[in-house]
């Protein structure tokens, strides 16, 4: 696949999945915006990365996606292209509490998780609509908005009640939006299973990880676990022209996870 030049913002894009998008737009000549909230380093190796991978501009903007006037800090970065033809709504966070300890979770747990994982993703939309408009009306076909949600969402297994809650209501947010924005801004979801990143070992510790990491390999159906790298083909494909007729989906990449939950 191929869309030289596409404008893109991915936000949460210092390591994990969001820096692998951002590498993958980038060998095909994208013009990045990269956002990160607290991990400055990691954010500029990934925009140095994709200097390198082929990316025509990158900038680096600093901004926590659960305030508004962060998220259009964040659009504003990319207003000088007069455009925008993707955005990936990458960033997350989580809080690791077993679903039947219900005193795990506080009411300010839910908010911040909700935060960030649901109104943000809204909040950054609605900043960009009028860049994602602008895309579809030079371009003729629409431009896209590519949520990063999990099915956790979907099958009610994931991190706490909290993450879940947070990421069904991603989905049902992509269902309303698509049919809300079209025909000139698409929107889907991509829903991975486990991600071997570091962002587990950072969640629950290196030994839970490790634990979490050999259950999953042991479990699914193709034993295997996924990279980054493997969901931001996905995330680049909803992204891309290629899936110009694709809208309000909400597409499992978990190596099966879903047939034994």
């Amino acid at each position: 696949m191929s869309n030289d030049g596409l404008c893109a913002i991915v936000t949460g894009a210092a390591s994990g999945l969001g820096a692998a998008s951002a590498g993958l737009l980038a060998k095909n000549g994208g013009r990045l915006v990269i956002n990160y909230s607290s991990s400055q380093k990691e954010a500029e190796v990934t925009a140095e990365s994709c200097r390198k991978a082929g990316a025509a501009e990158v900038v680096v903007v600093q901004g926590d996606v659960s305030r508004d006037e962060d998220c259009r800090k964040i659009v504003a970065a990319a207003a000088h292209w007069g455009k925008l033809d993707a955005l990936i709504n990458n960033a997350g966070t989580t809080k690791h509490v077993r679903h039947d300890n219900l005193d795990g979770l506080s009411a300010e747990d839910f908010q911040k998780i909700y935060a960030v994982n649901t109104i943000a993703p809204y909040q950054m939309i609605r900043a960009a609509r009028s860049l994602l408009d602008a895309s579809a009306k030079s371009s003729g076909g629409p431009s896209a908005v590519v949520n990063v949600s999990s099915v956790a969402g979907i099958n009610g297994n994931g991190s706490s009640v909290a993450y879940v809650s947070s990421k069904g209501a991603l989905n049902a947010m992509t269902l309303s939006l698509a049919k809300a924005l079209a025909p000139t801004i698409r929107v889907n979801t991509v829903c991975p299973g486990y991600i071997d990143t570091p962002w587990y070992i950072r969640g629950c510790g290196e030994i839970r990880a490790k634990q979490v990491r050999d259950a999953m390999v042991a479990k699914v159906p193709l034993r295997i676990v996924s990279t980054a790298e493997d969901i931001a083909q996905l995330v680049y494909f909803l992204a891309s022209s290629v899936s110009s007729n694709m809208t309000g989906e909400c597409v499992r990449m978990d190596a099966g996870m879903h047939l034994i939950w």
